[in-house]
């Protein structure tokens, strides 16, 4: 886990055409998203269409990354950060909580971008796997560049569940993902890109990195 220092960030949905600026309270944010090795240590499953212990899990949906975090918070003592309702699949936070969970969508982009006002932290070609270079496929994590913060594969190689819902009004349930796969362009591959789709949706560049919300003092 990185430590990721508190601060704010503008955002911005191009569809809507609004932005808005969000406080960051200090955090921590996996180096890493979780790989297919630790995945199936904490959940006793292999989802992923492309193998191997090193790459990202994919193929999983933003309740199987819940899950995850749940039970990762479990087996490391903390406390879960999710409510989960068995008969609705409906989740609440525990505010809080000081266990694993999904990073809030500006905590995603805050961290992306690690104090740079770029929508790319470094040449795509060295900072992330896309369609150029990835041969159309996932690769093992970390052998990219990272960024500012010391965060491996923010873009590129799979794209990332984020706690949030996109627009209640129009899109229900549908939470928000980040960061662009393998298989979507340079274009696609942006700080400031954002999707979404439905919590029961999954395919083979979307998985997840974890975060950790810092103790408050009393």
């Amino acid at each position: 886990m990185i430590a990721i220092p508190q601060g704010e960030i503008r955002l911005r949905d191009d569809r809507k055409k609004k932005s808005w600026v969000s406080k960051v309270d200090a955090f921590q944010m996996s180096k890493y998203l979780i790989t297919q090795e630790v995945y199936s240590e904490v959940m006793s499953v292999a989802p992923s269409t492309f193998f191997g212990l090193k790459r990202p899990v994919e193929s999983i949906t933003w309740f199987d990354a819940i899950r995850f975090c749940n039970a990762l918070s479990e087996l490391s003592g903390s406390e879960k950060c999710y409510f989960i309702n068995a008969d609705s699949e409906s989740v609440d936070i525990v505010n809080g909580a000081n266990g694993y969970r999904l990073p809030s969508d500006a905590e995603w982009e805050y961290s992306c971008r690690a104090n740079s006002t770029l929508v790319q932290y470094g040449n795509i070609e060295d900072i992330a796997w896309y369609e150029g270079n990835s041969n159309q496929t996932t690769h093992e994590v970390g052998q990219k560049l990272p960024n500012g913060f010391g965060l491996f594969d923010m873009l590129g190689n799979v794209w990332e569940w984020c706690w949030d819902l996109y627009d209640p009004e129009i899109y229900g349930a549908y939470r928000i993902f980040r960061g662009g796969g393998w298989s979507d362009s340079s274009r696609g591959c942006l700080a400031s890109n954002r999707r979404r789709s439905h919590p029961r949706y999954a395919i083979d560049d979307l998985g997840f990195r974890v975060a950790k919300s810092e103790k408050k003092s009393t």
